[in-house]
């Protein structure tokens, strides 16, 4: 039985690192972040390929630490069996696809147990190919295979996708899919791809300049972030400043604009004080289209500026009665748009479930006009 992983890092150069999670064995957790997070360096760190003389903190599998900086721990790549899987695969050139993955298994690996491993993966008959005259995802199972080869404790994969097309892409989240149902390893991807976190993790880590700013299932995470920044992080658009007031047990009221000039229906966690200034967001899955005039309580009256068709839905900009100056964007069904005879220049109304309301601590120093994201 595979142990899990944890990690908690702090590093100065060449990265900076202030980062925490854990990654149990068959979990997939997806390190997610803009270019330069640390989302690379910290997959290294855990492999032990980070070169730098100010890393320090623990990185352990179960019971065993590959690296514990206050005991002087800090085992070698080799001796960390981790599986690797790099972005741009990696694959040396003038070797065949099986022998690429038969030196990073080792004298011990059988014959049957690398043909075995190609025909899991669907290699079975490229084995005497080299790179170059293999397809993007081809190379991907190479660099996969001989990932799995060395039969890792953890596995690690770097952007894993972004170099395939569509198809091959789609292949490969199957290939992973069904790994997952054969090995209790742990594996953490490096992904920029938020739709590709959602659909592959159980639980993703959002990085900003190295450090950690929230941890949690997609589902969570992208519907309740933490702070202004988290909620950029993860696309979220619809992203104001208000102000709360509590009410009754467990519900309070959100105010928006000038004279609060919008009132909107909110849950009350209990972790924001009465008339705090705050930023929110709305989870746009949870907002119900209805006709100008409809009676609905926690309704949101809005102008149409632009209506982009989409197929089956349309990418709506909205301007919120009395409030001139904010656009929320929704992607809203062109069928029910239709059917409401919407289109710009015209009215209509959200109905805003309260649980799709989240509220957020306004960032200390902060503008209460506008919410400070950057």
């Amino acid at each position: 039985m595979m142990g899990t992983l944890e990690v908690d890092l702090q590093n100065a150069t060449p990265m900076r690192l202030n980062a925490a999670f854990a990654c149990a064995p068959g979990e997939l957790v997806a390190l997610v972040g803009p270019s330069g997070s640390g989302k690379t360096s910290l997959l290294r760190a855990v492999a032990g390929l980070l070169k730098s003389k100010t890393l320090r903190g623990r990185i352990s599998v179960g019971s065993e630490a590959w690296l514990d900086s206050e005991r002087g721990v800090n085992l070698s790549p080799q001796q960390r069996h981790a599986g690797f899987v790099f972005q741009h695969y990696a694959l040396f050139p003038h070797l065949s696809a099986l022998e690429n993955v038969a030196l990073a298994a080792g004298p011990d690996r059988s014959g049957a147990l690398l043909a075995a491993l190609f025909k899991r993966l669907g290699l079975s008959g490229l084995e005497e190919r080299r790179p170059a005259q293999l397809s993007g995802g081809q190379q991907q199972r190479v660099a996969l295979a001989r990932a799995l080869a060395r039969d890792p404790k953890v596995l690690l994969l770097d952007e894993p996708f972004s170099a395939v097309d569509a198809p091959a892409r789609q292949s490969l989240y199957r290939e992973l899919a069904a790994l997952r149902h054969t090995l209790s390893t742990p594996m953490v991807v490096v992904t920029h791809d938020l739709a590709e976190a959602r659909r592959l993790a159980d639980r993703v880590v959002i990085l900003d300049a190295g450090e950690t700013l929230q941890t949690g299932t997609p589902a969570h995470v992208f519907a309740s972030p933490r702070n202004a920044r988290v909620a950029e992080l993860v696309g979220i658009h619809n992203h104001f400043a208000g102000r709360f007031h509590k009410q009754e047990l467990g519900w309070g009221r959100l105010t928006w604009g000038d004279g609060d000039a919008v009132r909107l229906r909110v849950v009350d966690k209990n972790r924001i004080v009465d008339g705090a200034v705050v930023t929110w967001v709305v989870a746009g899955e949870k907002v119900d289209l209805l006709a100008d005039g409809a009676a609905e309580r926690n309704v949101l009256r809005c102008r149409i500026l632009e209506q982009l068709a989409l197929g089956e839905t349309s990418l709506c900009t909205l301007e919120p009665e009395h409030l001139p100056q904010e656009r929320v964007t929704l992607n809203l069904s062109t069928a029910q748009l239709r059917s409401l005879g919407a289109e710009p220049g015209r009215w209509l109304r959200l109905a805003i479930a309260p649980e799709a309301i989240h509220i957020m601590p306004q960032k200390e120093g902060a503008s209460a006009d506008r919410p400070q994201a950057k």
